[in-house]
């Protein structure tokens, strides 16, 4: 565990993962400038025409360098997308507490929480959409005091954000009651991740604990809820265990295949491989505006699974799939040489893989192997194997 912390905090002070601006926001809601902290993808300036998900931290002072690492293992990993960040500075002059204040008779924010509210609704996220190239697709953490706030904005008809992290929520009087009604009435698509751990503080936990008995409870295919109850974990290392559990709920189908995947979702279909891939990367674009390129390693978990189950008509829709994201590569010619072969169609396989020959190496595919299995099929050897 210390060699993981270790390794964050080495990501977080490396430049070459993200570009991180120090902002001041002049709000009227707030009558006040307020600090803001922005952390900008590693290929933001690459890709011009690539928008990506936001990530508002309140108690951004300390949390902004925790997700930030985070974010940025998991994406060298490619398990995680690239997301702009902001975090905004509760700290300086103790600003959380007024910022999230809530009436104690109804838990909704009142006075400076209320004018807090709007101010991240109406200034922020406007100030942020004109300035960066930013996705629909929001998110919002915060931890006890903020995490309890953040909640508040699910009692909108129209919640704002689409996912929610809140960390050991010290929840506003009647939400662990009020929540998991607004949860399961809430039409639209939600992430819902939470946390406490044994060590946590009493008062917080015990409500935390009422709201995830009733909310667990909830099912609809819209609600994609979690809970974390760490054991041995205080009220301040469960943000450590929480950000990257959190982070991989909200972007697991970003993730590519996984051998689970593979055995649990892929492999027991009975048709419909290439359409599951098709699929899987549909959903990153119209959730989280990512259009991706399919990659190499997914097509081989489908070829494999077009293999295993006999399915080998399905290589001609793999190819087509493959010629539109890879058209310079041998790939799509190569997916076409193994239906043939497989269906026994021995010329035609020849020739693909010659095709495929004369087209550009990717991944593990490279000339010499398809000049290998041509003249395996000319000297009547099949040594293609079945995963």
């Amino acid at each position: 565990m210390k060699k993981i912390i270790l390794f964050l905090f080495f990501i977080c002070s490396n430049p070459i993962f993200s570009q991180k601006v120090t902002d001041t926001i002049s709000s009227k809601k707030l009558n006040e400038d307020r600090e803001i902290t922005i952390g900008l993808p590693p290929s933001y300036d690459k890709h011009p025409n690539q928008k990506y998900p936001v990530l508002v931290l309140l108690d951004g002072d300390f949390l902004f360098d925790a997700f930030k690492g985070a974010l940025s293992y998991g994406n060298y990993w490619d398990d995680l997308p690239e997301i702009i960040i902001v975090g905004i500075s509760q700290n300086k002059n103790n600003e959380r507490e007024t910022d999230c204040a809530v009436d104690q008779e109804n838990g909704l924010p009142t006075e400076k929480g209320e004018a807090f509210f709007e101010f991240i609704g109406l200034e922020l996220l406007p100030y942020i959409e004109k300035k960066y190239r930013t996705a629909p697709f929001k998110m919002i953490a915060g931890l006890d005091t903020t995490a309890g706030f953040l909640n508040c904005y699910l009692y909108k008809d129209v919640p704002l954000f689409d996912a929610y992290i809140s960390m050991s929520p010290e929840l506003p009087k009647g939400m662990e009651e009020q929540l998991p009604d607004r949860l399961a009435a809430i039409q639209k698509p939600i992430f819902y991740y939470h946390s406490s751990g044994d060590g946590d503080m009493k008062k917080m936990r015990n409500r935390i604990l009422a709201l995830d008995e009733v909310a667990k409870k909830i099912n609809k295919p819209t609600l994609n809820y979690r809970f974390d109850d760490f054991k041995g974990a205080s009220h301040y290392s469960l943000v450590l265990n929480s950000i990257p559990i959190a982070l991989y709920q909200i972007f697991s189908v970003y993730q590519p295949i996984s051998t689970t995947e593979f055995n649990e979702k892929i492999a027991v279909l009975t048709s419909g491989y290439v359409d599951y891939l098709v699929r899987k990367y549909d959903v990153l674009e119209k959730s989280f505006a990512l259009k991706l390129p399919i990659r190499l390693n997914d097509f081989k978990a489908i070829e494999a699974a077009i293999l295993k189950n006999k399915a080998y008509p399905e290589f001609e829709k793999l190819a087509q799939l493959a010629k539109k994201n890879y058209p310079k590569s041998m790939l799509a010619d190569y997916e076409l040489g193994q239906m043939y072969e497989k269906k026994g169609e021995t010329a035609k396989a020849v020739k693909s893989y010659m095709m495929a020959y004369q087209r550009e190496e990717i991944g593990d595919l490279t000339k010499d192997l398809m000049i290998e299995r041509a003249d395996e099929l000319k000297n009547g050897k099949n040594e293609l194997v079945e995963e």
